[in-house]
């Protein structure tokens, strides 16, 4: 796994600032096979620029799940990360859950996909896409 390249917020008057750095990690990283994939999506998506979503949002057998799209830029708000080449964006109420996950790529006997490595979560479903905190 690659070591967080660079984390940046953008503020409201949209100048990226460095974060603070955190005792307990960046605020979400991403593996090397993860990496390669969200650029092969782009690409297929004829994506230049932009980079991934990553939110969170209410449902899921545990409660909440995680959200991944593809967006062109980064909004007003947003806490920005990137690495290998590829950015994330994630909201500031998203982040409040995954801060410290670690998103990776996993190909498996049911299928491939991502998988979010997620510290805060106390309890997760059997799908790995919903989680407790």
């Amino acid at each position: 796994m690659d070591n967080l390249d660079q984390e940046t917020q953008t503020q409201s008057n949209d100048t990226p600032q460095e974060a603070a750095p955190t005792a307990d990690g960046p605020a979400l990283s991403l593996s090397d096979l993860a990496v390669e994939k969200v650029k092969e999506t782009m690409l297929k998506e004829g994506m230049e620029e932009g980079g991934l979503r990553v939110s969170v949002v209410g449902g899921g057998c545990s409660g909440f799940q995680y959200s991944l799209g593809l967006d062109a830029a980064a909004r007003e708000d947003d806490i920005v990360v990137e690495q290998g080449g590829v950015k994330l964006f994630v909201d500031p109420i998203s982040h409040q859950y995954v801060h410290g996950t670690m998103l990776d790529y996993v190909n498996g006997l049911h299928g491939a996909g991502f998988k979010f490595v997620n510290p805060n979560a106390t309890r997760t479903c059997g799908c790995g896409s919903s989680f407790a905190v």
